[in-house]
């Protein structure tokens, strides 16, 4: 296991998070996820920010970094553009494709480093979508190999061989690391009922029968509007949405 931990560079190590928009697939298939690892391989050469390990899921990205030359907004920046206009010309869609700003955390020390890593490399798993060590789009494999693309110097050292890495990685844990907080302001309520109605105003149910209003309400409720919300953004009154 690794030893005590001690404090790291504070404008070193970062765990990144960026998401897609409304919770946007943002990986439809396997050349998606080839061409965003490319693009960090790529903008790491550029800016000098290097990678020490990254997760892709279908709508959310985790990457940790290591940023020697003050450049991660500048590597986010050049990853989120080239992504962006990737996918909107291929998929034919157009706007926003990220959510916000990316989210950072400082990893402050070996300890939450290895806190990180574990966190991030775990999410497959924990999503139930499968085993850590088979999931194909992750840095999983190449965090103990001799790689021109991940920096696994930190790894290698903290680590005597590829053994102990792996069990400490597949280790059953309640590792708790940043995630990626929703904003539920109006703007989301109302993108939120776009996509689960199919409506652009939720003014619209006051014109339906009760029971599409009821069914309409208990999918707003699902997705995770509150009675308050729900009342402010459609104009029905507290009590009627409280039946549902």
């Amino acid at each position: 296991m690794p030893r005590t931990a001690r404090l790291i560079n504070v404008n070193g190590y970062q765990h990144i998070i960026i998401r897609g928009i409304g919770k946007q697939i943002l990986f439809e298939d396997d050349w998606d996820y080839k061409y965003f690892i490319s693009l960090m391989q790529r903008f790491s050469d550029e800016t000098g920010v290097k990678v020490c390990g990254y997760c892709l899921m279908d709508n959310h990205v985790h990457i940790i970094t290591h940023d020697k030359e003050n450049a991660i907004s500048l590597f986010m920046k050049k990853i989120g553009i080239s992504y962006a206009g990737f996918y909107n010309n291929k998929y034919e869609r157009t706007g926003h494709l990220f959510q916000d700003r990316f989210k950072s955390e400082i990893v402050y020390d070996e300890r939450f480093f290895l806190t990180v890593l574990r966190y991030v490399l775990r999410n497959p798993e924990k999503a139930g979508i499968c085993a850590t060590d088979k999931y194909r789009w992750s840095s999983y494999s190449l965090c103990f190999t001799e790689s021109s693309f991940i920096e696994n110097d930190l790894i290698r050292e903290l680590f005597k061989n590829v053994d102990d890495f792996r069990d400490y990685v597949l280790m059953d844990s309640s590792d708790k690391c940043m995630e990626y907080e929703e904003k539920k302001d109006d703007i989301w309520a109302l993108d939120l009922i776009k996509r689960t109605l199919g409506i652009d105003n939720g003014t619209i149910l006051q014109t339906y029968g009760r029971t599409d209003r009821n069914d309409a309400i208990k999918k707003l409720k699902a997705a995770g509007m509150s009675i308050r919300q729900i009342s402010r953004m459609t104009g029905l009154s507290k009590g009627v949405i409280q039946k549902v």
